[in-house]
């Protein structure tokens, strides 16, 4: 291995890339060192984004706007938190049976979730469930336990301030 010059030793300006340069004999370290400071930096602004995915179901885009609506409309950030939780990707989108469902039942109030209801367990009283989609093994098993099953919008109807409604996740 060869050792660098006397003069590379002796020069106080390390840092400044054209006195190194000057004291490398080798053109290859020297073009090394040229393309090193010539390749130009991206900015902020150039920077690609990466796209914005959205669900493309033309049925669930009309409820996440219809409660985006309502909830702007009322002022009930339920309304909104519901349609940001429908947004979400399909991965992280809710899906509950019902057994979990009247688990979490308390006296009066109206379950919403913002997702899929299954059929698997048993409704334990009459129930009102809000959400997006409904199996039809959930369905019949609500209905023939007294209760509803309602989607998102005519919840909204009946009651527009979402009081006594529970948001399940």
């Amino acid at each position: 291995m060869e050792s660098l010059p006397r003069a590379y030793y002796d020069n106080d300006d390390l840092h400044n890339p054209t006195s190194l340069l000057s004291t490398f004999y080798d053109d290859s370290a020297r073009k090394a060192l040229l393309v090193a400071d010539a390749v130009p930096r991206r900015s902020a602004q150039e920077v690609p984004k990466m796209k914005q995915r959205r669900p493309t179901n033309p049925e669930l885009l009309s409820a996440i706007g219809y409660l985006m609506k309502a909830g702007k409309q009322y002022q009930t950030p339920l309304w909104i938190t519901i349609a940001s939780f429908l947004g979400k990707s399909r991965r992280t989108r809710i899906v509950l049976n019902l057994g979990q469902v009247s688990k979490n039942l308390k006296g009066g109030e109206v379950i919403a979730v913002p997702g899929k209801v299954l059929g698997s367990g048993e409704p334990k009283e009459k129930l009102t469930i809000a959400a997006f989609k409904f199996s039809p093994r959930a369905l019949v098993k609500v209905e023939k336990a007294g209760g509803r099953c309602i989607p998102f919008s005519r919840l909204v109807e009946e009651n527009p301030r979402g009081t006594n409604v529970r948001l399940l996740r």
